[in-house]
């Protein structure tokens, strides 16, 4: 009889999933720190016109692209003179399940459709299990989503509760726990005794998915201005979206746009926690998520993520809660959009961002999502004050988080908060050599790769932390 005790399933992880994947990710790992990321990518993924192909059969991808010119009106006046980048937003909310998820589950059911599983299990907060139930549904898949929904006296967010009668909606089953480790575990054991398809945001095959919206992005702009937009900013929580947004861009050769992520600023509340689990007033695109997934990418459910930012990304701000939801409200009463969080994330550092950028310059917003009644920015704020949290107009700069939610009083108080991305380049480094007292030139050119720098950068980085380069 199999051991199904925590200890003993963890043990089995790398058996379970590689069953539960398909991918033997060993063949792919380099002598030292390294792994063959490229390698992996192409040779497990699809190229982009069968990706376009694969999403095109269930209605994904093809979404409109949207001017802000109202918004665009507005902060130019308190723009500088000259200063005011025109914005927009690649709505994604149109998609069958509602966000730009629908991309990578059409990828990552489709595949395993073509490999023979009979279900797909995915661990999610919510979009992305109501888009891998929606895709499920359309090929006759079996779906489970295993969601950490509440905590310790089973008091759960009503964004969180809403995705999951999204995905009930779509005919999955959802299995909810409680904030801590319980959540993988049982993700573990349903992919053991199941023998599903690990539907994971972080395989080569969620990841690849994203880049169509990056290549379409770049053809719509082309079609439509002549030219690549400036700024193409990303709500950054795993990392997936920017990755994959940044590596379509590519693809399509918009090689100049500049790839910047946004999260909102919940430091100081562990994610893991069951006191600050209800005193944070978003479930995913904050920093809670976009820190220790930027710093540390293979925390994931997969043995090596695809979700890589800082091996794209240009700059990354931070906003605050009260300004999203402001930014919320802006788009519903000056665009006619009601959107749900989300993509508002981006939105609002993208309100900040034109503030610097030229009348002439072009800065979109990458993704949109649906809302509804539990993501809707009211159903949000009334949660709040109901674990206490004190909400009222005021300097957005004063926000404590977990403490209270400060909504500008007015436009001009909306900023985006610059990160200092050397301070996550050093940190990944520091991740990725644990245990290393010596590393080779292949492994500087990987972190390289990995930290989107240059040779004196990491070789300066090594030295504070006394590690030997190897000639």
């Amino acid at each position: 009889m199999r051991d199904n005790s925590y200890q003993a399933v963890m043990s089995r992880r790398p058996e379970i999933m590689k069953a539960s994947v398909g991918i033997d990710y060993h063949q792919f790992e380099l002598p030292g720190i390294g792994f063959d990321y490229e390698r992996m990518m192409k040779e497990t993924g699809y190229t982009l016109s069968e990706m376009q192909e694969i999403q095109g059969a269930t209605g994904v991808g093809n979404t409109p692209l949207l001017e802000m010119n109202n918004l665009t009106a507005l902060a130019r006046k308190y723009a500088p003179k000259g200063k005011g980048a025109r914005i927009f937003i690649k709505d994604e909310a149109a998609n069958p399940s509602g966000s730009f998820k629908a991309r990578r589950a059409a990828n990552a059911v489709h595949h395993a459709k073509k490999l023979g599983y009979k279900g797909v299990i995915a661990a999610t907060s919510g979009n992305y299990g109501a888009a891998v139930a929606s895709q499920a549904a359309m090929h006759g898949l079996k779906c489970i989503i295993v969601q950490e929904c509440y905590d310790s006296q089973y008091v759960g967010q009503p964004e969180i509760i809403e995705k999951a009668r999204k995905c009930e909606a779509y005919g999955a089953e959802v299995l909810q726990t409680s904030v801590g480790p319980e959540l993988f575990y049982i993700f573990l054991t349903l992919l053991e005794e199941t023998g599903y398809f690990n539907a994971s945001l972080y395989t080569p095959f969620g990841i690849a998915g994203v880049e169509t919206l990056g290549y379409e992005l770049a053809m719509q702009f082309r079609e439509r201005e002549g030219r690549d937009p400036d700024v193409v900013l990303c709500t950054n929580a795993g990392g997936g979206n920017l990755t994959g947004t940044a590596r379509g861009l590519i693809k399509a050769g918009a090689t100049e746009s500049k790839i910047v992520g946004a999260s909102v600023d919940l430091t100081g509340l562990h994610m893991a926690s069951d006191n600050h689990f209800n005193r944070k007033s978003f479930t995913t695109g904050h920093t809670g998520f976009g820190m220790p997934f930027a710093t540390s990418p293979d925390r994931s459910d997969v043995p090596r993520s695809a979700a890589r930012p800082l091996r794209y990304m240009d700059r990354y701000l931070l906003v605050n809660q009260g300004e999203v939801f402001y930014m919320t409200e802006a788009l519903a009463q000056l665009e006619g959009l009601e959107r749900g969080p989300a993509g508002n994330t981006a939105l609002a550092a993208a309100f900040a961002l034109a503030q610097e950028m030229n009348e002439d310059q072009i800065i979109v917003v990458q993704e949109t999502e649906y809302t509804g009644a539990g993501k809707h920015i009211q159903a949000q704020l009334t949660f709040a004050r109901e674990n206490g949290i004190r909400i009222f107009f005021g300097n957005p700069d004063e926000e404590v988080k977990g403490e209270n939610i400060i909504l500008p009083e007015h436009p001009s108080q909306m900023k985006a908060r610059d990160v200092d991305m050397n301070k996550l380049r050093a940190s990944l480094i520091k991740n990725a050599i644990a245990g290393a007292s010596a590393i080779t030139q292949e492994d500087v050119e990987y972190l390289m790769a990995e930290t989107k720098t240059d040779k004196p950068f990491i070789v300066a980085e090594l030295e504070k932390m006394n590690i030997t380069v190897k000639v």
